[in-house]
């Protein structure tokens, strides 16, 4: 698709996620939309989560990598990727790169899990440690002296249009057991899953809220939206919640949400944990810190369940043995 390059610093629509849908058919799966009815009991209201832990490579980062991936120009295609990432996007980035045949640079902070670092390697891709802080400088120096195409993990039309599809699929498998939806609940870090699923449902179930749920400490939307602009975090500070504790707040996500984001909210360490011992014992779903804080959310009331009808986005999976048994190890406290 020629015109990949020059599409990245605008803002998808709609019809751009359904063309993503079509594009990416076949390198993921449509993930299930599940319901504990004992869960519904106990928080007053009907709660369905968008499993999208289960997604190949365990996270929805899928989604837009594998459609910038098939949007690459021949030349992009010969130069390959680079991509800065904690884990999840990186870990999209080198399957996508391995299916279709390119390769693939992955910079990720030195504080990344050791599983998900493994799993990038184990896709072929080349991974770079550095401090969480410079991550950006590298990849960018990256693509400056390889001439590697850089994938930004939110802050790109193709992965927007690519996270959008989540939304698209929550609103047909809603529709399906006759759920009409009041809220949908996201992570939220750079803001690519926030910005496509606002999209999406703006079309597909105009009343449902979209809320982003960020890390405690690192609430970059929330700061942003209230400020009316882009506000990065400075270094420093320190989260379980991995996968949305970056300090970048990209800007095309931003633009898509500053006036279809309901609100923000925020999750902390502990409540994620929490949250990913409930997912396990009511889902039967192994989920990662950083995927968990949208459960977190209506588990603690921060967004009330009372009466209505709720989705909430739990995004991956990749988590270290030891943080998994430690948030299990929670049902005895």
């Amino acid at each position: 698709m020629a015109e990949a390059a020059s599409l990245s610093r605008f803002s998808p629509t709609y019809a751009d996620i359904e063309a993503a849908r079509r594009r990416i058919a076949g390198m993921g799966i449509a993930t299930p939309l599940l319901e504990s009815p004992w869960l519904n009991r106990e928080l007053g209201g009907r709660l369905l989560i968008k499993a999208e832990n289960l997604q190949v490579t365990g996270s929805f980062k899928l989604r837009g990598a594998a459609n910038r991936m098939k949007a690459l120009t021949k030349d992009e295609y010969g130069r390959g990727v680079v991509a800065r990432s904690s884990g999840n996007h990186g870990l999209a980035i080198a399957y996508c790169a391995s299916l279709i045949g390119t390769s693939a640079v992955v910079v990720v902070p030195d504080t990344a899990p050791a599983a998900k670092v493994e799993r990038i390697k184990g896709y072929g891709a080349t991974v770079v440690q550095v401090p969480m802080q410079t991550i950006a400088e590298m990849a960018a120096d990256i693509a400056d002296r390889e001439g590697r195409v850089f994938v930004d993990p939110a802050d790109d039309f193709w992965v927007v249009a690519g996270q959008g599809t989540v939304g698209l699929e929550i609103a047909d498998q809603a529709e399906a057991v006759g759920a009409t939806i009041d809220d949908v609940v996201v992570p939220c870090s750079g803001g690519g899953l926030a910005g496509g699923c606002a999209l999406a449902l703006e079309q597909r179930s105009p009343g449902t809220r979209v809320y982003g749920v960020e890390a405690a400490g690192f609430e970059k939307m929330a700061n942003s939206l209230a400020a009316g602009r882009r506000i990065n975090l400075p270094p420093g500070g320190r989260s379980i919640c991995d996968a949305i504790s970056g300090l970048y707040m990209a800007e095309i996500p931003f633009e898509v949400v500053r006036n279809r984001l309901a609100g923000t909210l925020a999750a902390t360490d502990e409540e994620a944990l929490t949250a990913m011992r409930v997912a396990f014992s009511e889902f039967g779903l192994g989920v990662e810190p950083g995927g968990a804080v949208a459960l977190a959310a209506v588990l603690t009331g921060k967004l009330s369940l009372s009466g209505r009808t709720v989705v909430a986005v739990v995004s991956g999976r990749n988590v270290d043995l030891d943080l998994a048994r430690r948030a299990l190890q929670r049902q005895a406290a």
